[in-house]
Parts: C-alpha cells; structure tokens; sequence
C-alpha cells in the first residue's frame, strides 16, 4: 500500500561548511534561505512568516509575501507617504450637508439705475447735422419725470437767438453763381415729450472699467419760432419771428458715471411747415409784407445734442428683494 507524505527539500552544505542555496516548502509558503541555512527574508512556520526585522509577514495564495511597502492599500505607504494631502480623508457626510452656506449667487443681476420717480435734469449743447446753409447751434435744457423705469414724460427746449450763423458754402455759392437761396434763421423751441427706454446694460472698456448705459426714444409736439433772412431783397425787407407748430422725434444714448451722472448724447429732429422768402420782389409796391413770403416749406431741423443727466434724488432703496 501506498502512503503519500509532505515531502521537504533540504539545502546541501557547500563546500567550506556553507549551504548550498535552495528553498524550503512549508506550510504553503517558500521561505529563500542565505548561506548560513536562514531565512535571507525570514522564516516560515506553520503559524506564518517572519521577516528580517522580526516582524511577522503574510503569505497569500501564491506564496507572496505581503508588506505595507509591496501594497499601499494593505496599510500606508505608496503616495499617502510622499504627499499626505492627496490622500483622500473620511468626512461627515450629515455634517457636511448641515453645513451653513454664506455664498450669494444671483442669475439676474438688480439694474444698476432705477428711474422710476426720479426727475431728469439734462443741459445740453445743440448743433445742426443737415443744413448745409445756415447753422442753428445752441444750449438746450431738458426736463423728465419717470412715471415708471422706462417711461417719462418732460419738456425740453432751445435758444437760438444770435448764434445762427450763415454758413461759408452759402456766401460762396451766392458770390460764384449770383444766386440767392432762401434761408430762416431760429429764435427758440419749446416742446412736450415722451420718453422710453427699452435697452439698458453695460459695457467693458480696456478689460478694467465697467460702464452701465441705456438707449432711449423720445418724441414729442411743440413750437418753434423762425423767421426767414432777407437774401433776395435785403434793403426793403426785414422779418419778425413768428411760432409755428413742430413735432419731434429722436433717440439717446446715456452712459452712466454714477447712479445718478451720465453723460447724454441724442440725435433729435425737429419738423415743422417753414415760411420762406419770396424769390420775386414787387416793383409796384415793395415794401408790402404780405408779398415777401410765397413759399411753404417742410423743414426738417435734425439736431445732435451734447451734455449732462443728473438724477434726482441721487440714491434710492430697493424694496423687492434680491
């Protein structure tokens, strides 16, 4: 009958009284032995393995020793001792998510003017863009009480009186070609407006500075009182001002300083039925006023308008919350 039994490889003594290098099976495990018959790495047992520290070291299926330095994951080591920061670190989860946020973070941002029942006070320099033979420049003032953030009602006017200038192109032509072009000249202009603002934002200058602005429309019914400059008859005529109906129309822009300075820029037209010079001269009866104007004429005065908005009062507080 045949008995089977744990077989064992002993190592063989070299010459010189040293042993000969082999291994030694037990207990699943094989332990690499050094000259002097040890463990090189330690010894094996039935109970486990010994390293060369003396301390005790774990075999797995395969025989493989497993340390702290051979896997990080059985115990420190690995990258947890080069940075211990990237390790990750156990937290409180309940704790965390109890945890006060002091963070605001707001999808649409409050607008950075309010307009509503504030008063506008707009000075202004006016000058004019489609006249090519005569010019009407002149300071303006404009007043405007917002019922709502993006509706107002005002009144604005212009005082022309003794800047109108006739221009250099009207003198040249008048001398070249020996003809006479009849032209008005302004005293003032009074109206009523609306004015509705559909666009505000702002605007990034230089990457550094921030400038909030906004776009308006303005319309509105006044007068203005004009009268023509005697060209054709210079030496027996010589007109009065006389107010006349005119409607307006325009659009600004404002680009805000503060939240209550901005400078102001509007392109306005001014339309109305202007009476002009007669181009014949009566030589039975000169003098007669009646025959000095003939012609009905409507005048479009497109002006460009320069200056300053001051919002009354200067700050305000929001009720509704953010």
């Amino acid at each position: 009958m045949a008995v089977s039994a744990p077989t064992a490889a002993f190592a063989q003594k070299k010459k010189g009284g040293g042993t000969k290098a082999g291994g030694s099976t037990q207990a699943g495990g094989t332990v690499e032995l050094d000259g002097s018959g040890a463990g090189a790495a330690g010894t094996a047992g039935a109970d486990g393995a010994t390293g060369a520290d003396g301390q005790p070291v774990e075999l797995d299926g395969d025989a493989k020793p497993t340390t702290p330095e051979a896997d990080p994951a059985a115990g420190g080591g690995g990258i947890c001792e080069i940075d211990p920061s990237a390790c990750p670190k156990a937290i409180d989860v309940k704790a965390a998510a109890d945890r006060p946020l002091t963070a605001e973070v707001y999808a649409v941002q409050q607008a950075y003017v309010l307009r509503r029942r504030r008063l506008e006070l707009n000075p202004y320099w006016g000058f004019t863009l489609n006249d090519q033979f005569v010019s009407h420049p002149g300071p303006g003032l404009a007043l405007n009480y917002y019922i709502t953030n993006v509706l107002a009602v005002g009144l604005n006017g212009n005082l022309y009186s003794g800047l109108n200038g006739d221009s250099s192109f009207n003198f040249e032509n008048r001398r070249a070609a020996r003809i006479g072009n009849p032209i008005n000249e302004y005293a003032w202009n009074a109206n009523v407006n609306f004015t509705y603002v559909p666009i505000y934002g702002k605007f990034s200058t230089f990457s550094k500075f921030i400038f909030h602005y906004d776009i308006y429309a303005v319309a509105g019914v006044g007068a203005i009182s004009t009268r023509p400059i005697p060209v054709i008859d210079p030496d027996n005529r010589q007109f009065d001002y006389k107010p006349k109906i005119a409607f307006n129309a325009g659009v600004g822009l404002r680009i805000f300083f503060t939240r209550w300075l901005a400078a102001n820029l509007e392109l306005r037209d001014y339309a109305y039925i202007e009476k002009l010079e007669s181009l014949t001269v009566s030589t039975n009866d000169p003098s007669n006023k009646d025959l000095w104007t003939d012609q009905s004429s409507f005048t479009n005065h497109v002006q460009a308008q320069l200056g300053l908005s001051v919002f009354f009062p200067f700050s305000w507080q929001y009720k509704l919350p953010k």
